[in-house]
């Protein structure tokens, strides 16, 4: 259980964020179980920002996106106690739904890519 990553392309290699980094990212989100969109940042017409692994977003993603590099695109899949776990969210997210989040790293802390 926990977070998994498949490398759609890789990133530089060297610059990984460290917990306390502000991120810049695009990212779309689907149920695993069918595949249906929930959310998606390129849908607001700008990436989303965030402080990395202090609790500002799930812990699937405050793990998994400590594990790419600048200017990388991943898949990390998410089980649903590093997701939403038995509450859900918002409506578009079911209790205990494993989740699917393509992401592609564009800056961390100021550093583009």
């Amino acid at each position: 259980m926990g977070v998994t990553k498949e490398v759609i392309s890789p990133g530089d290699g060297k610059n990984f964020p460290k917990a306390g980094d502000k991120l810049t990212m695009h990212y779309h989100g689907t149920l695993a179980s069918n595949g249906q969109k929930f959310d998606a940042s390129r849908d607001r017409g700008r990436p989303f920002q965030f402080t990395i692994g202090v609790g500002q977003v799930i812990r699937g993603w405050d793990e998994g996106v400590m594990q790419m590099s600048l200017g990388e695109k991943a898949m990390l899949r998410i089980t649903s106690d590093y997701g939403y776990g038995a509450r859900g969210a918002g409506g578009v997210i079911p209790p205990n739904a494993n989740l699917n989040f393509e992401f592609h790293k564009v800056n961390v802390d100021g550093q583009g890519g």
